[in-house]
């Protein structure tokens, strides 16, 4: 079921957002060579508890989780795109990491994601976070009130086209404001002026990611973690967004 939110509700939602923007900030400014993905995970667990908030990761479990989630962040790293179970490894110079992060505050969920360089960094990574990044923005300003679905993911999907990539529609943007996954979906690559119309308090995660030599995922042994099929790195960022009569509100932007 699609919900609209009232404008009072997506001002309750603000905090939700700050804190997933504080999260972010914190686990991937963490996220240095030497660092394990479990020190990081238990950073986030630790600000959970100390804001009071719930994670919306560790009881999930989708018909595609082999078990439920057991962490509260996602890291994926190099050719692991999405669902990035944290475990036991040692970040290393060069790495590119994904945070991808939702929590529930006051009973509102917000989702974010980021990625960043471990070290010194390669330059066709630095690409492709670039390009992940332009196209949440193209995405961000095409998600307004009038608008079609169609049209933000056409903006995404033009933005891969100009970097030469590839898109997958297994998975991208979704709902979100009591739960975590809502509807409607949004596909990474669209049609525009296709899907649905764009409506004052329709609130969605919007999650551009890209491989850089394919389409195609595989499941890792931890029935988790999505990983390239011919094991290119990836990117991924993601902003949740409100659709407002004067333009889109950013949920979780960070802090100026």
């Amino acid at each position: 079921m699609i919900e609209l939110r009232t404008p009072a509700e997506i001002e309750q939602m603000r905090p939700a957002g700050e804190f997933i923007a504080d999260v972010l900030a914190a686990t991937s400014s963490a996220a240095a060579v030497g660092v394990n993905l479990l020190e990081l995970d238990a950073l986030a667990h630790q600000m959970i508890r100390d804001r009071g908030a719930e994670s919306c990761y560790i009881d999930y479990h989708p018909s595609f989780g082999a078990s439920p989630f057991g962490k509260v962040l996602c890291t994926s790293v190099n050719d692991a795109a999405l669902h990035g179970l944290p475990h036991d490894y040692v970040l290393r110079d060069g790495d590119l990491l994904t945070v991808d992060f939702a929590a529930s505050v006051d009973g509102w969920v917000t989702d974010a994601a980021v990625s960043v360089i471990v070290g010194d960094p390669r330059e066709e990574d630095v690409r492709l976070i670039q390009a992940a990044q332009d196209a949440l923005a193209a995405a961000i300003e095409h998600y307004r009130v009038g608008n079609r679905l169609g049209d933000v993911s056409n903006a995404i999907g033009e933005v891969a086209k100009r970097n030469r990539l590839k898109v997958n529609l297994e998975f991208g943007g979704h709902g979100v404001g009591r739960t975590m996954h809502g509807d409607p979906h949004l596909p990474n690559a669209g049609r525009p002026g296709r899907g649905l119309r764009i409506e004052p308090g329709l609130v969605m995660a919007i999650e551009p990611w890209f491989m850089l030599g394919t389409d195609r995922l595989v499941v890792d042994d931890d029935g988790w973690t999505l990983r390239s099929r011919d094991g290119s790195r990836a990117a991924h960022v993601e902003h949740t967004v409100a659709a407002a009569v004067d333009g889109p509100i950013v949920l979780t932007a960070p802090k100026a």
